[in-house]
């Protein structure tokens, strides 16, 4: 635990400061802060370029949607990290160092409705379906958190280690140069040596380090890897020199919302699996900083990422989930802190109000993310396996589940199209290896532990 000098109304005596609610000098609050946006930056534009990209935007238009898509993922992270709210049952806000952005999964689900229309109207569609799954998501908030007594560590520590492994084939992709093969560059010996070289340099930073400098070895080891990437011509300042100076977000710049009916069961559908992994997430970071999510935190993160993604929209914005890597940044780093967390999300407001610092933060080379997204990543896999050698693998049971899950859920990472031929609404879920595995693990702890004969003798012991 940690101290804050903070005198009790009793005597004057220090009041005990969980290391999530410590409140750090302004230098280490920012540093480190802008080391988490740096290790999100990449997922948080990504989603917008795609997107805009299959619409047929402009260059105009997709440096505003990119803004956009920085400007509401800062005010979720706020959202979430600082909560609104004090009664327990209608907070928002998990008020854990929780970062939020554009979630992944719509991207798809997005692409598919932009097909079925005009590239002017395709947006307004979207947007309309993206603030009813917003809407459903904080409902459903109270409801969906009853889950968590079907989420033991032998399925928490499952889920982990499949956050993990999911995001690893994105760090590998960021390596070789990007997400799309057959891009100029893609694989080249010059990205793949320069995502090395990042990781070696964040592995020795972490080890020779000590203290706040060792907490930045992540941020470091990407400045060092982007300098590295100048001379091998790999990072340019252009996108720093096109990029508007100051630019205030525009409330429905793409045409007041439509509600398309299949688009909004789409989109509701992408929510369900958005909710589930956010669950996911909440629990895992919770075993991560020590203070583990119970029904009351869940339900209050799963309203912020509802009430976030129905206002996204207003501001031109995509549907708003958790962001797993920055879960592997906490426990690489051991700052707890949400204020931390807090201060990554006002910077991303800035970036987005300021284009050309947000051009400044992506000047970080793909390869280099890749390098680094090793770390992170493979730090969320090893949290993983650490509470599964918690959850008491000596049950043949247990090691069932945790084998079938893993499987399952390693299925479409190995396979990306394995399931191409099942019907859209089903691909969005069985795309996910976390939330397959997800559903596969609390489907087989139901089986082993809660129904027939075997459930009460095989029912793992409650932690603490």
């Amino acid at each position: 635990m940690a101290l804050r000098s903070t005198s009790s109304t009793d005597g004057g005596s220090p009041q005990i400061v969980h290391p999530v609610d410590e409140l750090l000098p302004p230098v280490r609050l920012f540093g480190t802060g802008l080391q988490h946006v740096a290790a999100m930056y990449a997922g948080v534009v990504a989603p917008p370029l795609i997107i805009g990209a299959g619409v047929g935007l402009g260059p105009g238009e997709l440096a505003l949607l990119i803004s956009a898509s920085l400007f509401t993922a800062g005010l979720a992270t706020l959202l979430q990290t600082l909560g609104l709210g004090r009664r327990s049952r209608s907070r928002i806000g998990a008020r854990l160092p929780f970062v939020n952005g554009v979630s992944f999964a719509g991207v798809a689900p997005v692409l598919a409705i932009a097909k079925e229309h005009s590239p002017k109207a395709a947006l307004p569609v979207v947007f309309g379906a993206v603030i009813v799954a917003g809407a459903l998501c904080f409902l459903a908030a109270p409801y969906f958190c009853r889950l968590i007594r079907f989420f033991p560590p032998v399925v928490q520590g499952t889920v982990i280690t499949l956050i993990g492994v999911s995001l690893l084939p994105v760090a590998v992709n960021w390596a070789r140069g990007g997400e799309t093969p057959g891009a100029p560059g893609y694989g080249s010996v010059h990205a793949i040596v320069l995502a090395a070289l990042t990781l070696a340099v964040v592995v020795v930073l972490n080890r020779v380090l000590h203290g706040f400098w060792q907490q930045l070895s992540l941020l470091l080891g990407l400045l060092a890897g982007t300098l590295l990437a100048f001379p091998l011509h790999l990072a340019d300042f252009g996108a720093v020199r096109d990029a508007q100076l100051f630019a205030l977000p525009a409330p429905f710049h793409f045409g007041a919302p439509v509600f398309d009916p299949a688009a909004i069961i789409s989109m509701c559908i992408v929510m369900v699996v958005s909710m589930t992994e956010s669950t996911a997430d909440m629990l895992a970071l919770g075993r991560i900083v020590e203070r583990p999510a119970d029904e009351a935190t869940l339900a209050a993160g799963l309203r912020a990422d509802g009430l976030a993604t129905a206002l996204s929209p207003v501001l031109n914005g995509f549907a708003c989930s958790a962001f797993a890597q920055n879960i592997g940044l906490v426990a690489l780093t051991r700052i707890r802190s949400r204020f931390v967390v807090a201060a990554a999300g006002g910077i991303l407001v800035v970036l987005g109000l300021f284009p050309r610092l947000g051009a400044v933060v992506s000047l970080v080379p793909q390869p280099v993310l890749g390098g680094a997204g090793i770390v992170l990543f493979g730090t969320v896999a090893a949290s993983g396996v650490r509470t599964l050698a918690e959850a008491g693998l000596e049950s043949g049971s247990n090691i069932l589940l945790v084998s079938v899950s893993l499987g399952v859920g390693i299925i479409p990472i190995a396979v990306p199209d394995f399931y191409d031929a099942f019907p859209p609404a089903l691909r969005t879920l069985l795309h996910s290896g976390i939330s397959v595995g997800c559903v596969c693990a609390v489907l087989l702890n139901l089986l082993f532990h809660h129904l027939g004969s075997r459930a009460g003798a095989a029912r793992p012991s409650p932690t603490p």
